[in-house]
Protein backbone atom coordinates (compact mmCIF):
# COMPACT_ATOMS: atom_id res chain seq x y z
CA UNK A 1 0.00 0.00 0.00
CA UNK A 2 1.56 3.34 -1.00
CA UNK A 3 2.18 6.12 1.48
CA UNK A 4 -0.39 8.93 1.62
CA UNK A 5 2.48 11.40 2.07
CA UNK A 6 6.19 11.05 1.37
CA UNK A 7 8.42 13.79 2.70
CA UNK A 8 12.07 14.42 1.88
CA UNK A 9 13.15 16.83 4.64
CA UNK A 10 14.37 15.09 7.82
CA UNK A 11 12.20 16.93 10.35
CA UNK A 12 8.92 16.49 12.19
CA UNK A 13 6.10 15.88 9.69
CA UNK A 14 4.51 19.33 10.08
CA UNK A 15 7.79 21.13 9.42
CA UNK A 16 9.00 18.74 6.72
CA UNK A 17 5.69 19.19 4.89
CA UNK A 18 6.01 22.97 5.02
CA UNK A 19 9.57 22.87 3.71
CA UNK A 20 8.69 20.32 1.00
CA UNK A 21 5.62 22.30 -0.08
CA UNK A 22 3.17 19.57 0.93
CA UNK A 23 -0.05 20.08 2.85
CA UNK A 24 -0.90 17.24 5.23
CA UNK A 25 -4.67 16.89 5.49
CA UNK A 26 -5.01 14.99 8.77
CA UNK A 27 -8.71 14.31 8.04
CA UNK A 28 -7.60 12.23 5.05
CA UNK A 29 -5.58 9.88 7.26
CA UNK A 30 -7.49 6.62 7.68
CA UNK A 31 -6.59 3.08 8.67
CA UNK A 32 -6.20 1.08 5.47
CA UNK A 33 -8.04 -2.22 5.10
CA UNK A 34 -5.37 -4.93 4.92
CA UNK A 35 -7.80 -7.81 5.01
CA UNK A 36 -6.50 -10.63 7.16
CA UNK A 37 -2.95 -9.26 7.37
CA UNK A 38 -1.79 -7.47 10.52
CA UNK A 39 -1.01 -3.80 10.24
CA UNK A 40 1.58 -1.71 12.07
CA UNK A 41 1.19 2.07 11.96
CA UNK A 42 4.21 3.90 13.30
CA UNK A 43 3.93 7.33 14.86
CA UNK A 44 7.55 8.14 14.10
CA UNK A 45 9.12 10.43 16.67
CA UNK A 46 6.50 10.02 19.37
CA UNK A 47 2.90 10.65 20.29
CA UNK A 48 3.22 14.41 20.66
CA UNK A 49 4.88 15.00 17.28
CA UNK A 50 2.83 17.41 15.15
CA UNK A 51 1.50 16.28 11.78
CA UNK A 52 0.20 19.78 11.11
CA UNK A 53 0.15 23.06 13.00
CA UNK A 54 -2.97 21.86 14.86
CA UNK A 55 -2.87 18.04 15.02
CA UNK A 56 -0.53 15.60 16.76
CA UNK A 57 -0.06 11.88 16.12
CA UNK A 58 -1.92 11.16 19.38
CA UNK A 59 -4.95 13.09 18.05
CA UNK A 60 -5.12 10.80 15.04
CA UNK A 61 -4.67 7.69 17.20
CA UNK A 62 -7.53 8.86 19.42
CA UNK A 63 -9.76 9.28 16.37
CA UNK A 64 -8.92 5.80 15.12
CA UNK A 65 -9.50 4.15 18.53
CA UNK A 66 -7.03 1.34 17.84
CA UNK A 67 -4.95 -0.28 20.58
CA UNK A 68 -1.39 1.03 20.79
CA UNK A 69 1.92 -0.67 21.44
CA UNK A 70 4.11 1.93 23.09
CA UNK A 71 7.79 1.60 22.11
CA UNK A 72 10.41 3.05 24.44
CA UNK A 73 14.18 3.24 24.51
CA UNK A 74 15.96 1.86 27.53
CA UNK A 75 18.37 4.81 27.79
CA UNK A 76 18.48 7.64 30.31
CA UNK A 77 15.29 9.72 30.33
CA UNK A 78 12.97 6.94 29.26
CA UNK A 79 11.11 6.68 32.58
CA UNK A 80 9.81 10.23 32.27
CA UNK A 81 9.17 9.96 28.53
CA UNK A 82 7.37 6.62 28.85
CA UNK A 83 5.18 7.61 31.81
CA UNK A 84 4.18 10.85 30.07
CA UNK A 85 3.28 8.88 26.93
CA UNK A 86 1.22 6.38 28.95
CA UNK A 87 -0.61 9.28 30.61
CA UNK A 88 -1.26 11.01 27.27
CA UNK A 89 -2.72 7.83 25.78
CA UNK A 90 -4.93 7.14 28.78
CA UNK A 91 -6.13 10.74 28.99
CA UNK A 92 -7.39 10.39 25.42
CA UNK A 93 -9.06 7.02 26.06
CA UNK A 94 -6.65 5.07 23.88
CA UNK A 95 -6.16 1.40 24.81
CA UNK A 96 -2.54 0.35 25.34
CA UNK A 97 -1.64 -3.27 24.56
CA UNK A 98 1.66 -2.86 26.38
CA UNK A 99 5.14 -1.48 26.13
CA UNK A 100 7.98 -2.80 23.97
CA UNK A 101 11.46 -1.69 24.93
CA UNK A 102 14.28 -1.09 22.46
CA UNK A 103 17.96 -1.07 23.35
CA UNK A 104 20.30 -2.49 25.95
CA UNK A 105 18.72 -4.27 28.89
CA UNK A 106 17.92 -1.98 31.81
CA UNK A 107 15.95 -4.11 34.25
CA UNK A 108 15.31 -1.43 36.87
CA UNK A 109 14.11 1.15 34.35
CA UNK A 110 11.89 -1.34 32.52
CA UNK A 111 10.38 -2.65 35.76
CA UNK A 112 9.85 0.86 37.13
CA UNK A 113 7.96 1.97 34.02
CA UNK A 114 5.76 -1.13 34.03
CA UNK A 115 4.98 -0.91 37.76
CA UNK A 116 4.41 2.84 38.02
CA UNK A 117 2.65 3.04 34.66
CA UNK A 118 0.63 -0.12 35.36
CA UNK A 119 1.44 -1.35 31.88
CA UNK A 120 2.23 -4.79 30.53
CA UNK A 121 5.82 -5.43 29.40
CA UNK A 122 5.76 -7.01 25.95
CA UNK A 123 9.51 -7.57 25.67
CA UNK A 124 12.71 -5.86 24.62
CA UNK A 125 14.32 -5.68 21.21
CA UNK A 126 18.11 -5.37 21.43
CA UNK A 127 20.11 -3.10 19.14
CA UNK A 128 20.65 -5.01 15.90
CA UNK A 129 23.71 -4.82 13.69
CA UNK A 130 23.23 -5.34 10.91
CA UNK A 131 19.56 -4.40 10.86
CA UNK A 132 17.83 -6.48 8.22
CA UNK A 133 14.53 -8.28 7.80
CA UNK A 134 16.19 -11.54 8.88
CA UNK A 135 17.92 -10.19 12.00
CA UNK A 136 14.75 -8.32 12.99
CA UNK A 137 12.56 -11.40 12.59
CA UNK A 138 14.98 -13.56 14.57
CA UNK A 139 15.23 -10.99 17.38
CA UNK A 140 11.45 -10.47 17.47
CA UNK A 141 10.77 -14.19 17.75
CA UNK A 142 13.35 -14.51 20.56
CA UNK A 143 12.11 -11.46 22.50
CA UNK A 144 8.34 -11.32 22.07
CA UNK A 145 5.23 -13.48 21.95
CA UNK A 146 3.02 -12.76 18.93
CA UNK A 147 -0.08 -13.44 21.04
CA UNK A 148 0.74 -10.41 23.23
CA UNK A 149 0.12 -8.16 20.23
CA UNK A 150 -3.47 -9.26 19.71
CA UNK A 151 -6.14 -6.91 21.08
Amino acid sequence: MPERYSLKTPASPHRAAEIDGVGIDTKSLHVPDTGKFPLVIEGAGGLMVPLSRSKLYVDIFARWQLPVVLCARTALGTINHSLLSIEALRNRGIDILGIAFVGDENVDTENSICKIGQIRRLGRLPWLSPLSADTLQTAFEASFSRDDFKP
